[in-house]
């Protein structure tokens, strides 16, 4: 067998499509069985046009002549299935012929795992952002269930440990006559009421430096210097209470449903930590808290009550005055009421 036999049997085997291509006419002049076998389908085919519709032969002298070289794509289906072969085109070093070399190479396989990649890469990209996703609606859960300062502690070590805070000031509110308008209204009212109440008793708060601590129906429990400290926590908390009743009245006088809220008020320390060990809740505790909920039961509907020493506290900008009678809100204060067991010592 001669050599020339030897390399067109070699050619024939390889798993590569080898053709060559006049570039005059643009004619395949041989190729081999794996190209016929990719290619062969197309009947009377026997130019490059012929067997690459899709190939611009602007390009392809183009490249040829500038640099002797393209590589492009061409997709195709084989017996049902798509195949995808890199194509290129090499001049030929033989300067008796104007011919070029084409090289066709199965690169299926890679596209296939390419386009894998890209979709892995897609699905990691969309559960990252479905993640993220989630982290930032468990931070925001977590952040109405506490203070920040408290969630950066619990995110880094896991726990909250329990914190002695003073000064600070308790604000405790609660609604009269709260069974009988639950008994008279839709539950699903009722919710959607206490809602925009409390968010707007949060945003108030928030103007001041009072944030809300808990809700329980219809108790609403806020705090200032919690957890940051705040020399003027008494006038943010007395100045908070005031405008939830501003509020309540201006409400009150366009719905139908009417919201009678009293308000008790304390100012000292207090115990803040997360309790549960499951079901997490941060809450307040202490002496403080006790007397602001003290107060409240002192404070007639629509009326904000404290004791003698948190009166004193805000003298220079709220007028302070006993329990009697109907002490409602007024122009330039409000009405801070002394404690029930002052009051009984001085009946």
């Amino acid at each position: 067998m001669s050599i020339e036999a030897i390399n067109e049997q070699l050619l024939r085997a390889i798993g590569v499509g080898v053709a060559l291509i006049a570039l005059d006419t643009y004619a395949v002049r041989y190729r081999n069985d794996t190209f016929n076998e990719w290619f062969g389908e197309n009947e009377g085919a026997s130019t490059v046009p012929d067997f690459f519709p899709s190939l611009d032969l602007d390009e392809l002298k183009t490249a040829i002549e500038s640099g002797g070289k393209l590589t492009t794509e061409t997709s195709f289906k084989l017996r049902r299935r798509k195949m995808t072969v890199a194509l290129e085109f090499n001049r030929a070093d033989d300067a008796s012929e104007n011919i070029a070399v084409l090289v066709c190479q199965n690169i299926t396989r890679i596209k296939e795992l390419e386009s894998m990649i890209d979709s892995y890469s897609m699905m990691v990209e969309r559960n990252t952002h479905e993640i993220k996703r989630e982290k930032e609606q468990v931070e925001k859960l977590l952040l109405n269930m506490m203070p920040r300062a408290a969630y950066e502690e619990y995110k880094t070590f896991g726990v909250v440990s329990p914190r002695l805070f003073g000064p600070v000031s308790v604000l405790a509110l609660d609604f009269t006559d709260f069974d009988a308008l639950l008994s008279e209204n839709e539950p699903g009212v009722v919710v959607s009421e206490l809602n925009d109440i409390y968010s707007a008793f949060d945003r108030i708060g928030a103007q001041f430096g009072c944030q809300r601590i808990r809700t329980n129906g219809d108790s609403y429990v806020a705090v200032s210097g919690v957890p940051d400290p705040n020399e003027g926590h008494a006038k943010a908390v007395a100045s908070s209470a005031v405008r939830f009743l501003r509020y309540l009245e201006r409400r009150n006088a366009t719905h139908p449903i009417q919201w009678n809220a009293r308000i008790g008020v304390a100012a000292g320390s207090v115990i803040g930590s997360v309790v549960g060990a499951q079901n997490y809740i941060y809450d307040v505790f202490g002496p403080t808290v006790s007397a602001a909920l003290k107060s409240r039961s002192a404070a007639q509907p629509m009326t904000l009550a404290t004791n003698q020493d948190f009166a004193r506290q805000v003298s220079d900008k709220f007028l302070a005055s006993a329990v009697t009678g109907d002490t409602k809100p007024f122009e330039n204060g409000f009405a801070l009421i002394e404690e029930i067991a002052d009051q009984d010592r001085k009946g």
